[in-house]
């Protein structure tokens, strides 16, 4: 308000002037209104309200000047009665500033809010919040976000329709729903609520209906559908209430009877909605429509609308799951109600989709050919698959995403295996092998399909044509994809011409060994090895299994020289085997090592070379630790008593303490090491003497040696008489001393001991009268 319009109302003086000039120059000056106001405190009181009310419609947000002016419009109703009419302009006021001044503290709105909860001015409180929901600036001082301010004026509004008339409460929520689509099933059971509590029943089944109608997750369905359920239990609940209270009536029953039945069929419905949900979710799950269809078994009409609106909806570029599945489902409905011509209908625009994968395409031509071939009509499914491997005018690679799915079927193998198994089986000879040499041609042959052709040629005496199938299916496949082509070939060629084609044999499985891998080369060598045996020669067998020994994996070593040494043995007997056994013991590993040199030396005792067969023993005892291998030692112990004598024994005993020490020492200097690296990693010179820090670091290693040694010697079992050796010029009656002290290695010789004798008898030997052929003339002499 400017001040020339108030001197129309007030009186002003001469020596107000400046101090309206002032004002006017700059009329958002709080100093100058307050020195304005200073000058005129003597004033009546009218004229200094006046000037009171311009200053705050100049700046109706200044704290000081309404701070100023309602402590002056206090004092001036003091001492009246509360009835005059003072009081309530001063309440007025009161009630402006709060309007004007709550914008100097927002952050405490919540506060406000709480407040007029507690007064029960929920109208007023639902505004309140409704404004700061509104407002995108506004922060929460209790940490609430946004979502959570809506949520409770959407609890405040729908829990309170008889209170709250000041607001739109179906508009606000449905805002809601717009602005928070992660929370949609809170918010339409908040609306559903809200029509629920003003006594608005079909609005709310509306609602309701419209939600589960329009969610998108199955969570929000889940609160939706639960939320409705409820609803209609306790409107069935009430009815019955009623009923039993007001007594029962026609009409009551009729409703009572209908609110079941909606309710039945909100419980039926569930899976169907809930499918619709993941639908709207992915329109494009080929498996969530193929569920649905299920959902309406026993009705044709759903199911055809289902398979319509399907196969429009869902893009094989964006499909999940295999989207030809809904053509040939809808194809099969069809066909299974007798509609036969209806399902070709649905193959043949099957064939015209665009398809994201060849193999889509290939498996619509696949059934349509089935359905054909279920009704006998095999001439037919012969001419689909002829039209499907036609060479469409514009050629493209298989694997050539920018082309059309139609373009490349004709490569598809899985159409030509099904066309050539109806050639086989409907066709000529002559068309049956053209699709073969088709298949081979366009290089997508399979190694079973070269085996396929092969035999198929085969059963038509066709011998020589199906070797050279099998050698082109050789020429398109490298190992490992070859190996069955060539196993069948070298096993069709022999049973074919046996030891007729020797030579030819031999080359083809030179080639077929050339690069074979060593996983598969076992077989190959032991089918090379068996046509040697049967057709060939026996050095060129033996030759094929030294080979076949090298050539395998190493875990297959072992037992291809197991087979090997059967072989030779058989062929050439079993001294042709012990250099087999050599080369045998020299490269496999020890644990088969030790078994090959255990059938070695049973082999030499069988053929009597007792002395071969102990340095058999002797050589596999270097890899035979006593501690893991005991069964070893007491198979050489036992062989020593049939066959040794004493100093064959002690041999053997010195030979195991030899084992012993060499494998004990093995173990004592790796753990040595591992010491050393863990002191070095860990300790230091002090931690082996600890407490004297000042001594020389080397007299402290001197002195833990000494200290070890010391404790080794302490432990180190002390003898009772005294050692001897192998060699010595000990008496015989130390010797049977000691053969009386306990001794793990204890071999008894005699099975005739007698415990009464002090002096151990000599071992008894057999003698045998030596022929006298051996002696010949010197007999007689």
């Amino acid at each position: 308000m400017s001040g020339s319009s108030q001197k129309a109302d007030v009186t002003f003086e001469e020596d107000d002037l400046p101090y309206e000039e002032e004002i006017i120059r700059n009329p958002y000056s709080v100093k100058c209104w307050i020195r304005y106001i200073e000058y005129k405190q003597s004033a009546p009181k009218h004229v200094v309200n006046m000037i009171y009310e311009r200053a705050l419609k100049e700046l109706p947000g200044s704290y000081k000047l309404w701070y100023n002016y309602l402590k002056q419009r206090r004092k001036q109703v003091k001492g009246k009665c509360i009835t005059d009419p003072a009081f309530e302009e001063v309440n007025n006021c009161h009630e402006r500033a709060l309007v004007f001044m709550h914008k100097l503290s927002p952050e405490n709105a919540e506060e406000y809010i709480e407040y007029l909860h507690s007064i029960d001015r929920l109208d007023e409180a639902a505004v309140r919040l409704a404004a700061i929901v509104n407002d995108e600036s506004f922060v929460s001082k209790e940490g609430k976000s946004n979502y959570q301010l809506w949520h409770e004026l959407c609890r405040l509004i729908s829990t309170n329709p008889d209170k709250v008339k000041s607001l739109n409460v179906g508009a606000i929520i449905r805002g809601g729903l717009t602005r928070f689509t992660d929370q949609l099933g809170k918010l339409w059971c908040s609306l559903a609520d809200y029509y629920i509590r003003s006594g608005h029943f079909e609005k709310a089944r509306d609602v309701y209906e419209e939600a589960i109608q329009t969610v998108m997750t199955v969570r929000d369905f889940t609160q939706v559908f639960d939320s409705y359920a409820q609803f209609e239990e306790s409107m069935i609940a009430a009815k019955m209430e009623t009923t039993a209270e007001m007594g029962q009536a026609e009409e009551d029953d009729i409703d009572l009877e209908l609110r079941l039945a909606r309710f039945e069929q909100l419980i039926n419905r569930r899976p169907l909605l809930l499918n619709s949900v993941l639908l709207r979710q992915n329109p494009h799950n080929v498996h969530e429509w193929h569920k649905r269809v299920k959902l309406y078994e026993g009705k044709p009409r759903e199911i055809i609308s289902t398979y319509t609106e399907s196969v429009q909806t869902v893009d094989p570029l964006k499909a999940t799951g295999k989207p030809h599945s809904l053509w040939v489902s809808f194809a099969k409905f069809y066909e299974e109600n007798g509609q036969i011509q209806d399902a070709r209908t649905i193959f043949e625009k099957a064939t015209k989709v665009n398809f994201k994968h060849v193999d889509d395409l290939a498996g619509v031509w696949c059934e349509y050919g089935e359905m054909e071939l279920r009704h006998e009509n095999y001439d037919e499914a012969l001419r689909l698959l002829r039209r499907a491997t036609a060479v469409p005018a514009r050629k493209a690679e298989y694997f050539d995403s920018t082309e059309p799915v139609q373009n490349r079927v004709y490569k598809s193998l899985k159409v030509w295996s099904m066309l050539a198994d109806l050639e086989e089986s409907l066709g000529t000879f002559k068309s049956t092998k053209a699709v073969y040499d088709r298949i081979i041609d366009l290089r997508i042959a399979t190694p079973q399909i070269i085996i396929n052709y092969a035999m198929f040629l085969e059963e038509h005496n066709y011998f020589e044509e199906s070797f050279k199938a099998y050698e082109r299916g050789i020429a398109l496949f490298r190992w490992p994809n070859v190996y069955d082509i060539w196993n069948t070939y070298l096993t069709k060629f022999i049973d074919r011409y046996g030891g007729k084609k020797l030579e030819r044999a031999r080359d083809l499985f030179e080639q077929a060994l050339d690069r074979c891998p060593p996983k598969f080369a076992k077989t190959i060598y032991l089918l090379y090895a068996k046509l040697e045996e049967e057709y060939g020669l026996a050095r060129h067998a033996m030759a094929v299994y030294e080979r076949a020994t090298k050539a395998v994996e190493p875990l297959e070593q072992y037992e291809m020289y197991n087979i090997y040494i059967k072989r030779a043995a058989e062929i050439y007997g079993v001294t042709h085997t012990r250099g087999i056994y050599e080369r045998a013991i020299e490269v496999l590993p020890d644990e088969h090592a030790r078994d090959m040199c255990l059938r070695f030396s049973d082999m030499e005792c069988k053929l009597g070379e007792i002395d071969r067969a102990r340095s058999i023993y002797s050589y596999c005892s270097q890899l035979c630790d006593p501690r893991i291998t005991p069964s070893f030692w007491q198979m050489w112990k036992e062989f020593e008593i049939r066959h040794g004598n004493e100093d064959t024994i002690r041999e053997m005993l010195r030979i195991k303490r030899s084992v012993q020490a060499t494998y004990n020492t093995q173990v004592n200097f790796m753990s040595s090491q591992m010491l050393k690296a863990s002191t070095n990693a860990t300790g230091t010179v002090s931690d082996l003497a600890p407490g004297q820090s000042g001594m020389d670091d080397m007299k402290l290693l001197e002195q833990k040696a000494q200290q070890l040694a010391e404790e080794a010697e302490r432990e180190k079992p002390k003898p009772k008489d005294k050692i001897l050796f192998v060699r010595s010029d000990a008496s015989r009656d130390e010797l049977a001393e000691l053969t009386k002290q306990a001794n793990p290695d204890e071999i008894d010789i005699d099975d005739d001991d007698d415990e009464d004798e002090d002096e151990p008898d000599e071992v008894p030997l057999e003698q045998k009268a030596v022929p006298s052929a051996v002696f010949g003339g010197l007999k007689d002499d």
